[in-house]
């Protein structure tokens, strides 16, 4: 490999460049892409930078092994061609509101298009959202056209259960004055947080207020997209959806000690259903493991509930993740709408969803939810009674809820405190 083009020295960008401002100044809320203006996270020419952070997310440091173990180009640049999306999504009104959509970039499928002339004069310039086309190979969904719950059509739904689906993945990407004033706290005070609690990474964070786009090093987001895609634009589109936040153990391996995977099928089930009806299904899968505090954090949790004096009870369902975590839940789902937001929707039909916290975001952000879809009873799994009851005690739909003072765990202790 040849670094020929690469400097030796290391340039630090924890200070504006000569001039004060980016070259490429980020205009958020902007009508059109170049308006706004591209995002550049680009390490191989700092000049060039106008946010803090780099493209990848979390893949980012793979990308530095890749690079230190000599198998990368520090300064190679992607060859995009023929990577544009599989799909039109867009523009919507939602896209210019500066307040709607904070965390994601609504023009990053189509920056290889938008800013081709750039591109061509050496700028890296990379998407954060990518939209392809695929099927969905579940077990469930054979079983579900053999109990005659769905029906196979050759076109969305396949004779072998396969199901057809656009997949989207989204990048996060972060605009800082909106994230702080969705979480009500000064921008001032979110930098810092940030700077702190990853000890010092990011220094723009706190030396660069002229920068105000941040990429984030964590997980992004996946939606899957049941039916004509075209219709997203007709408001009379009936839209079914479920927003699933990311549980491995269940979601990929069968865990049975929660509700995710069995929630998760259901609703991809319910999006099959709508679709065929000539309406839209929406998945939306968020990388937020164990509530948003990791995996590790989530086992240690499991060991705590089965261990504890009177064995796993939904009484201290959420104090047992408190007493390890120090919060009972990080997930936040204050920047959720925002993938909402970027569908152009302002109506959810059908959402599969029980949870209060999700419901709550969607509404504060003008999105109406018409109808709530718990799981089926019979689909919860043995273990996990235990977390269905303490959700729904704590506040989640459920529509015969038992007034408060019935609610008991399975050893008789009252659930009032939630």
């Amino acid at each position: 490999m040849t670094r020929s083009n690469r400097p030796d020295h290391i340039r630090l960008t924890s200070h504006p460049e000569p001039g004060g401002r980016p070259r490429f100044p980020i205009h958020w809320g902007a009508p059109s892409a170049r308006e706004r203006g591209p995002i550049i996270g680009t390490v191989s020419r700092p000049g060039d930078r106008n946010v803090i952070g780099s493209h990848g997310g979390s893949y980012a440091l793979y990308r530095a092994l890749a690079v230190s173990a000599g198998a990368l180009d520090p300064i190679r640049r992607p060859d995009l061609t023929n990577t544009h999306p599989a799909a039109t999504i867009g523009p919507f009104a939602q896209w210019s509101d500066p307040r709607r959509i904070v965390s994601l970039d609504p023009w990053g499928h189509l920056a290889a298009d938008s800013f081709k002339t750039e591109i061509a004069a050496g700028i890296d310039i990379r998407p954060s959202i990518a939209i392809t086309k695929a099927r969905l190979d579940l077990h469930e969904m054979q079983d579900a056209i053999a109990a005659g719950r769905l029906k196979t059509d050759g076109e969305l739904v396949h004779a072998n259960g396969s199901v057809a689906v656009v997949k989207i993945a989204i990048d996060p990407v972060w605009y800082l004055p909106g994230i702080a004033e969705r979480f009500g706290t000064p921008e001032t005070n979110l930098r810092r947080a940030l700077f702190e609690q990853t000890a010092g990474m990011f220094p723009e964070l706190v030396t660069r207020p002229d920068l105000q786009v941040f990429l984030p090093p964590i997980g992004g987001t996946t939606i899957y997209l049941f039916g004509d895609v075209g219709k997203l634009s007709d408001p009379a589109t009936k839209i079914t959806c479920r927003v699933h936040d990311e549980c491995n153990g269940s979601d990929v391996f069968g865990s049975d000690i929660c509700t995710c995977r069995p929630y998760l099928i259901h609703g991809i089930e319910e999006c099959a259903h709508g679709a065929q009806a000539g309406g839209l299904g929406i998945i939306v899968y968020n990388r937020k493991e164990g509530r948003a505090l990791g995996e590790v954090t989530k086992f240690l949790v499991y060991n705590a509930r089965k261990r504890q004096e009177g064995g796993d009870a939904a009484s201290a369902y959420f104090e047992r993740t408190e007493c390890v975590a120090g919060v009972q839940d990080a997930r936040f789902q204050q920047l959720m709408p925002d993938c909402i937001n970027w569908l152009g929707l302002r109506r959810i039909d059908r959402f599969v969803s029980m949870s209060d916290m999700k419901y709550d975001a969607l509404v504060q952000q003008g999105v109406e939810i018409v109808e709530r879809i718990p799981i089926p009873d019979e689909l919860v799994p043995a273990d996990a009674h235990v977390e269905i009851a303490a959700k729904k005690a704590a506040g989640y739909y459920s529509p015969e809820l038992p007034k408060p003072q019935d609610l008991t765990d399975s050893v008789g202790r009252s659930l009032d405190k939630y």
